[in-house]
């Protein structure tokens, strides 16, 4: 039993030592695979003496904390198989030297130029101090120099310019003064320049412009002064320039946009913002066809929104914020359909904003504040899904803000705007006056506006019953005054001197509305009102006259005057008719009364003795009043 129990446990002892074979082996297999692929990287060729001096006086100059230079020890044999951190070799000669991200300090050795065959240098964030050594001009297959973020100081040495070869030069980001080499532009292969953050001063040289392999120019956040160069692509006869990304923001740069940027077919990405520049938006930049970022915020640039920038579809990033634009937002700014940022903010731009805005599907961030737009905030904003950031504070805007903007937006992004109302708890929007109520009628909803049909219907109805209205004044004026004077009738007759009075020797009548005083002692005064009838106080007393009515305001006669015209004279009773003043003012105001249904006053007649006399125009179909009562 003893034999069998103890069978199982010497099995799987067996088994442990097994798989501890099996780890073994492929450990050993491994390390052999690794060993090969070295040895097949490395082609045995043992690294030049030169190579080996320069490598060891770069180890001696750097400040090395961590300890990464350590594998560069020894004679040197197998500098090129691997063994040494960052190095890479071709027939024995170093071709890389790629170090980056190690934490160095020091300084880089001027002998860095025995490593004659190196074509890529990448030393970028350490913390390297001092200046670049001028040596790397002797460096002849030199290809890409990637040394930013670090903290070498100095100007570029202009022997660099002598790397005919170079493709990637990248100082950024170090403590670099001085001015650009015009020696650069030799390196008719450089295809990245990047200088920025740093303190460069100068003018942007104009051979740098003229270098039509560059595709990137990065000249940003240093000391550049004067303006920037109109001579871009111009050494261009053949083929197009191929700059792509042009960036010369915060820097001293002053004078107008150049036109020559028009050149540059390929420009996807322009900024030269926070400069000084002045002038107004070159029409030519209306013409990149394939710009998708531009930036020319912080400047002085004036005049206006041009029209024609609306054509640049592939625009993604639009920013004029800070500059003294002026005049209306175009109306045709949906024609930049791709676009994500627009920002005009700090600008003079005046007129209402756009209601084309809300055809931009795709603008997630809209600055508009610190302008003079007026009007209202298009309530096609509201339904722009992809909006972020919403500004327009600081206008003459006015009326509500639409309900889902200000549901999304704090009010902070609508202030400053006095007639602007209900985008915050604080500013709501005045509510429209309620109906008085009307016992009769049950109440009705508040319409918020009337249509234009309905006020004009509104008023003609007003106006219409104000005429209808003094037309039944005037009407009932009139058949009072007519019944008065009817209500007595008498066919008798009279002379003519019974009708006018004892009037004397009188002057032809003056034109209408003037008064003419009779001749003698007890002369009279006739004043004429505007008509054809043309006579005088000598033709109104001579004529023959017939009495027609009378009433208690006075007699009627129907006078013949001598040319044979007639008049209708009313002869007011003494005890009724007022003061000569007052009657004159009463009178004078008859007289002007013209209406078609109404008998005009053609004249009045005051006598030396008070009679009182009124000529009118014979109407020989009788009154309205003897019509209206059957007479």
């Amino acid at each position: 039993m003893d034999h069998q129990h103890n069978q199982p446990k010497q099995g799987r002892k067996k088994e442990k030592w097994k798989l501890l074979l099996l780890l073994l082996v492929l450990l050993k297999s491994s390390q052999c695979s690794s060993v090969e692929a070295a040895a097949a990287a490395w082609d045995g060729v043992a690294i030049t003496q030169a190579d080996y001096q320069g490598l060891q006086a770069i180890r001696q100059a750097l400040a090395d904390p961590r300890g990464f230079l350590r594998s560069w020890n020894g004679t040197g044999i197998d500098a090129c198989s691997g063994a040494w951190t960052g190095i890479k070799c071709v027939r024995g000669r170093v071709v890389a030297l790629q170090l980056p991200w190690r934490g160095f300090g020091g300084r880089l050795s001027n002998k860095i130029a025995q490593l004659a065959a190196l074509r890529k240098l990448s030393l970028h964030d350490n913390a390297i101090r001092g200046p670049i050594p001028p040596s790397l001009g002797s460096l002849r297959d030199l290809r890409g120099v990637y040394l930013f973020n670090n903290r070498f100081s100095g100007g570029i040495p202009p022997s660099i310019g002598a790397c005919l070869l170079l493709q990637t030069l990248d100082l950024s980001h170090n403590l670099l003064t001085g001015r650009i080499p015009s020696s650069l532009s030799n390196s008719s292969r450089l295809i990245r320049l990047n200088l920025s953050y740093n303190n460069i001063s100068g003018p942007v040289p104009v051979a740098i412009t003229q270098i039509p392999s560059l595709v990137f120019l990065l000249l940003q956040h240093n000391s550049f002064s004067g303006s920037v160069p109109d001579t871009w692509g111009s050494t261009v006869s053949n083929g197009t320039y191929q700059l792509q990304s042009l960036h010369l923001e915060n820097n001293l740069l002053s004078g107008s946009i150049p036109m020559s940027l028009g050149r540059l077919q390929m420009l996807e990405d322009v900024s030269l913002s926070n400069n000084k520049l002045n002038g107004s938006i070159p029409q030519e930049i209306t013409t990149l066809s394939r710009i998708k970022t531009l930036n020319l915020s912080a400047n002085s640039i004036g005049g206006s929104f041009p029209a024609s920038l609306c054509n640049l579809s592939s625009l993604v990033q639009l920013n004029l914020e800070g500059n003294q634009l002026e005049g209306p937002i175009p109306e045709a700014i949906d024609g930049l359909r791709n676009l994500s940022l627009l920002s005009l903010k700090n600008n003079q731009f005046s007129g209402e904003i756009p209601t084309t805005l809300g055809n931009i599907s795709g603008l997630s961030r809209l600055d508009l504040s610190e302008n003079n737009l007026g009007g209202r905030i298009p309530a096609s904003i509201e339904h722009l899904t992809n909006l972020t950031f919403f500004n327009v504070s600081d206008n003459d805007l006015s009326g509500p803000v639409p309900i889902l903007l200000s549901d999304k937006f704090n009010s902070s992004s609508f202030a400053g705007n006095i007639q602007l109302c209900g985008y915050s708890l604080s500013v709501p929007c005045p509510s429209p006056p309620a109906s008085p109520p009307f016992p009769s009628m049950p109440p009705t909803p508040i319409r918020r506006s009337l249509s234009p049909k309905n006020v004009i219907l509104i008023a003609v109805g007003v106006f219409l019953a104000l005429l209808l209205l003094l037309f039944c004044v005037l009407l009932i004026f009139l058949i009072k005054k007519r019944a008065a004077g009817t209500s007595k009738q008498s066919t008798a007759t009279g002379g003519a001197s019974a009708a006018v009075g004892t009037g004397r020797d009188e002057k032809p009548g003056p034109a209408a509305g003037t008064e003419t005083e009779a001749g003698g002692d007890t002369g009279g005064k006739l004043v004429h009102f505007d008509g054809p009838l043309a006579f005088t106080a000598d033709d109104l007393l001579c004529a023959t006259a017939e009495i027609m009515g009378k009433s208690t305001y006075g007699t009627v006669y129907k006078a013949t005057l001598e040319d044979g015209s007639q008049v209708a004279v009313k002869r007011l009773r003494e005890k009724i008719a007022k003061s000569q003043k007052e009657f004159e003012a009463e009178v004078n105001v008859l007289g002007k009364i013209r209406h078609q249904n109404l008998l005009a006053l053609r004249a009045y007649y005051v006598g030396p003795k008070g009679e009182k006399l009124l000529v009118f125009d014979f109407m020989p179909k009788g009154s309205l009043a003897a019509f209206l009562h059957g007479r």
